[in-house]
Formats: structure tokens, C-alpha cells, sequence
């Protein structure tokens, strides 16, 4: 198995598959045999997750990638629907907020400035409904919370109960759909 060890100022040994790659973050003072350890105590999950890795790159090569034509449409698909989700969701958090802006991101769903201005990405309009009020949610509570604390999650389950199955979703399909922008 091939991988790349990356070492810094961290007290224990890690495992990231990063673009279909190994990568084994560990402590400076990490020995060898310690990784080595640690690989064979992790097999089986390096293995499995491995084994996904590469099977979500053979799916990501033949998707369709968007003309920019698909994307404006997606835009003006969501400059539609999102302002009205975060209209709908705002009181509910008990929040006000800015500006809404519309991207086409390839990393992210969404964000909140300090300033309370969203940014929603446009290949949301391709995810399920319920998706996209996840991270409408997701994003208005950064408005009480700017962090992924306790509190902040507590908020988000609060106002939308069904926000972890709605996550694991992005996480399964969403590197198949941030595809769809990539050159």
C-alpha cells in the first residue's frame, strides 16, 4: 500500500484519504515502526475506506460535467429557492442576516460571513429539497454561533431535528456533484 506520511506538531497518528491517496498525518517523534503499527492495527479500515475511495473516483469519471449555460440555470434555479427557504427558516432560528449570494463552488455548500451575508452554492438545486434546508439551517445558525460547537449543532437540531441524515447525504453524493463544475 502506498501512502505519505506528513509530519507535524500533533500528539498522535492519523489516517486521511485525500484524492484517492494515503495519507498518514503523525507526531515528529514518530518512529517508523510506530506507523507501521498503526497501519496494520487500522487495516481493515484503511483497506475499506481505500476501496471506496477509488470506487467514487471511477464513478466521478464518467459524470456529465456542467456547461456554463447548466450552471446559470442551476443559479437562477437557487436565486429563486434559497432566499425563500432562508426567509422561511430565519424566525425559526431567531435571526436576521444579510445578503444572499449565489456561487458556484467546487469545496463548499454554503457560508456565513460576520457580517450575516450567505453564500449558498448553486449545485444545491441538484440535491433534494430537505438538503438544501439542511444547509440553509446550517448556515443561519452560524448567525448565533460561529463554530461547530455543541451549542451550535444543539441550534441546528433544534430548528431542523432530520439535519444529520441530511448531512451524511451531502457527504455521500456531494463530491459526485461538486464533479459536475470541475473543468
Amino acid at each position: 500500500m502506498q501512502f505519505e506520511v506528513i509530519r507535524s506538531n500533533r500528539k498522535t497518528i492519523a489516517a486521511q484519504i485525500k484524492q484517492n491517496k494515503l495519507i498518514i498525518r503523525a507526531p515528529l517523534n514518530a518512529t517508523n515502526e510506530d506507523i507501521n503499527r498503526f497501519m496494520l492495527k487500522h487495516k481493515q479500515w484503511l483497506d475499506a475506506h481505500l476501496a471506496k475511495a477509488q470506487a467514487r473516483e471511477k464513478v466521478k469519471e464518467g459524470i456529465h460535467r456542467l456547461t456554463p449555460e447548466e450552471v446559470r440555470a442551476l443559479a437562477n434555479k437557487a436565486l429563486e429557492v434559497i432566499p425563500a427557504r432562508v426567509a422561511y427558516y430565519a424566525p425559526l432560528v431567531g435571526v436576521t442576516y444579510g445578503r444572499i449570494t449565489i456561487r458556484n463552488q467546487r469545496s463548499r455548500w454554503g457560508s456565513c460571513s460576520s457580517k450575516g451575508n450567505l453564500n449558498f452554492n448553486c449545485l444545491l438545486m441538484l440535491t433534494p429539497p430537505e438538503v438544501v434546508d439542511s444547509v440553509v439551517v446550517h448556515e443561519l445558525c452560524h448567525r448565533k454561533e460561529m463554530n461547530h460547537s455543541e451549542r451550535f449543532y444543539a441550534e441546528v437540531l433544534r430548528v431542523f431535528p432530520d439535519y444529520w441524515a441530511q448531512d451524511k447525504w451531502l457527504k455521500e453524493n456531494g463530491d459526485i456533484l461538486m464533479t459536475m463544475l470541475e473543468d
